[in-house]
């Protein structure tokens, strides 16, 4: 009996041990007005004939909320931006990225509410996409209709567009940023040599005399997430990586995992091998030169 009781708490000690270990990243998520070139989110979100898509919004970011997913407001993180920084007209596309970076949401959503206006009744299409707000990849996106009505509370209409997909949604969301923490985010990589450089890619580096391409794929085998990575080309003066996975989050510090740390980590790695190098970080673009 003793020695049953102590192996039943030799299996409860590694189910909770287990669980002890097992980190789960949610998401964070902000939900956002769609503007078209030139227009402005505030704009967009405060005109009068604008309610429905306010109303639309608000039920999208109450539906992450209720499964439990931290939401962002966007409205704050607006306000927090104007609060730093000088609005300009022509900056809208930057406007919006820099909204979603200080925001700290891993996805965002856009959200557009069109009214439709016919004969037979009124009715409202809804439609959202999902981003992730590192990469800009789409995660998901749907769209639902209203039944025609002949009404004009088209903030009504919008709930019941609305309540065709949200779910379904939201659901598609998740999976789809779960998936990403899975299997890590994607960025390119652009290697070239410099005009001059006294070494190309089928150059023999080091004591073992293997090329420079080999050692370079032999590094992102190993410092790629999962090691995963894939060569579009190569030439004597070029290597182009169309995708190499880093994680999501910096396992030091929990927060995102930047490009440019991998980035600074694989000049090192050049720069280890005797060889000068510059970079450039572009977004998830990764440029380096082979200066020799």
């Amino acid at each position: 009996m003793r020695l049953t009781i102590l192996f039943l708490t030799f299996l409860l000690g590694i189910g909770v041990s287990a669980q002890t270990e097992t980190v789960l990243i949610e998401p964070t998520v902000m939900v956002i007005p769609f503007t078209k070139e030139g227009e402005q989110m505030r704009t967009v979100l405060e005109a009068e004939d604008q309610t429905h898509l306010r109303v639309t919004m608000s039920k999208v970011k109450e539906a992450f909320d209720e499964v439990g997913i931290k939401t962002v407001d966007f409205r704050a993180a607006l306000r927090q931006y104007e609060n730093t920084k000088a609005i300009e007209i022509n900056q809208q596309s930057s406007i919006k990225q820099e909204v979603i970076s200080l925001s700290g949401a891993d996805i965002y959503i856009e959200t557009e509410a069109q009214i439709v206006q016919t004969k037979r009744g009124n009715s409202v299409t809804v439609i959202l996409n999902a981003y992730d707000a590192f990469s800009g990849h789409s995660l998901a996106n749907s769209l639902g209709h209203s039944p025609k009505f002949y009404t004009e509370n088209y903030e009504k209409l919008s709930e019941k567009a609305l309540a065709t997909f949200l779910d379904d949604f939201v659901d598609l969301a998740k999976k789809a940023f779960y998936e990403t923490v899975n299997t890590g985010r994607s960025v390119i990589v652009d290697i070239g040599i410099a005009e001059g450089a006294d070494l190309d890619m089928d150059s023999e580096v080091g004591k073992t005399g293997d090329l420079l391409s080999d050692l370079i794929e032999a590094w992102f085998d190993e410092n790629a997430y999962q090691g995963y990575f894939h060569v579009q080309g190569v030439t004597a003066t070029k290597m182009i990586l169309n995708e190499v996975k880093i994680p999501m989050r910096d396992p030091a510090t929990e927060k995102n995992y930047r490009p440019s740390k991998f980035a600074t980590k694989f000049r090192k790695y050049l720069s280890s091998l005797g060889i000068e190098s510059t970079r450039d970080v572009q977004g998830t673009k990764l440029f380096f030169t082979i200066e020799g």
